[in-house]
This record gives C-alpha cells, structure tokens and sequence, in this order.
C-alpha cells in the first residue's frame, strides 16, 4: 500500500457522469437543492440525493441545513481550481440540439468558475489590467502594481477587505474553454460582484453563464477599453 493521497477516491467520484455534471452545475458558487440539481442533469431526486451524498462525504461539497431544506455548494474555491483544470483536458461535449449549441455559446462568452468571471470575458477583463499595467503574472500568481491599487480604489473596491478574506487573493486560474488564464481568488470574487451590483452583468438563470447588459458594454469599453 503506497503512502501518497488517495486520488483513486476522487477520481471514482469523478468518474461518474451525474455526478460530475452536478459538479460543473455548482460551479456558478451557489447553493442549490437536490430536487434543482436532479433537474439540471436530468435524473431522479432520490438519485440525485444518493450522489449528493457520496460528494459531501468525499469532501468535493457541503452541505447546509434551513429547516426542512437542504441545500448544496461545492466545498470551497480549491474544488472549482480542481474542476476547471479537469474541463481544460477534457473533449469537448457532443452537441445535439440547438439548446445545447445555444448553451454552450453562452458559457464560452462569460460564465461564473465559482465565484469569480470565466469565459471570453473573463480572459478579457485579465488582459485589459495586464495590458495596462495594473496586474503583473509570476507564477501563476497575478500581482497589484501601485498603478493597479490606485486603478481598483478608484474603481470601487476595498482591497484591504478583500486581503483579510482567508483565501488566496489573486491567482491565475487556467480558463477551460479559452485555455488562457484568468483572475481568480478574493480580487476575482470582488470584481464580478462589483459588476453586479453595477448593472454590468447578470446571471442567466438554470446554467451558470453570465450575460453582459448594454450598460456593461459601455462601460466595459470606457474603463477597460475592450468591447463585448
């Protein structure tokens, strides 16, 4: 018997269709039901519970209890690193209809990687700081130059709070559909709620795709000069 972790465990809790398109579900960082998991993939709610279960006791979700309900969020950004990375190598998915071209179309333009932008969108937001010199890569870590603390001061962000949250603040996170990275961690959580609570972007309800508005757009291309 070796002594190294047990990735033969994980790997057979990924290894199973339903579950691992429950997990791609809870990407969006959002608490979810079993009966709203069962209908995303299409399956029983007995058999969704059964799957939810084997996941909160592999660790890859939590669980939390409101009276009667129970509802289900991945257990922590790590996971959703571990999961991007696994949708990077793998084929792409066989489209059958016109939702699904539809669907995927949406998630490719810009879509949540749990809590923080992925997509087109999200590659080009990352571009835009470092092609201005607010961000710096090293390491697959992106840096704040003095330029860039002044940049997301102005634009509205509390960069000491988001350094106190108790989780990394700004690393690369390799995007699956652009293969290119984007920003991730506390500096990544607070910019897509900060373009939320602008009126930027929304969430598109069932899937965790984002869309951007009109006033995203302008103001998108005004502050970091691309257009969407």
């Amino acid at each position: 018997m070796g002594i190294n972790p047990n990735m033969a465990e994980i790997a057979s809790l990924l290894g199973e269709t339903s579950r691992a398109t429950m997990l791609a579900s809870m990407m969006d960082g959002r608490f979810h039901t079993a009966s709203e998991l069962a209908y995303m993939v299409a399956i029983k709610p007995q058999t969704a519970s059964f799957h939810l279960a084997k996941l909160v006791e592999g660790k890859l979700v939590k669980v939390e209890k409101q009276g009667r309900h129970r509802y289900f969020q991945l257990a922590g950004e790590e996971i959703a690193q571990l999961l991007e990375s696994f949708l990077a190598i793998s084929p792409p998915p066989e489209v059958r209809s016109l939702k699904q071209s539809s669907q995927m179309k949406l998630l490719q333009d810009a879509r949540t990687c749990y809590d923080h932008l992925a997509g087109k969108l999200g590659v080009q937001l990352t571009e835009s700081l470092l092609n201005a010199g607010f961000l710096t890569l090293e390491e697959k870590q992106f840096l704040i130059t003095a330029e860039g603390a002044q940049f997301f001061t102005d634009f509205g962000l509390d960069l000491d709070d988001l350094k106190r949250k108790r989780r990394s603040f700004s690393h690369a996170c390799l995007d699956w559909s652009e293969r290119r990275y984007h920003l991730a961690g506390a500096l990544g959580q607070g910019m897509l709620t900060h373009f939320l609570s602008l009126g930027w972007v929304t969430r598109v309800p069932s899937i965790r795709a984002i869309k951007v508005t009109e006033k995203g757009r302008a103001g998108f291309k005004e502050v970091f000069k691309f257009e969407v």
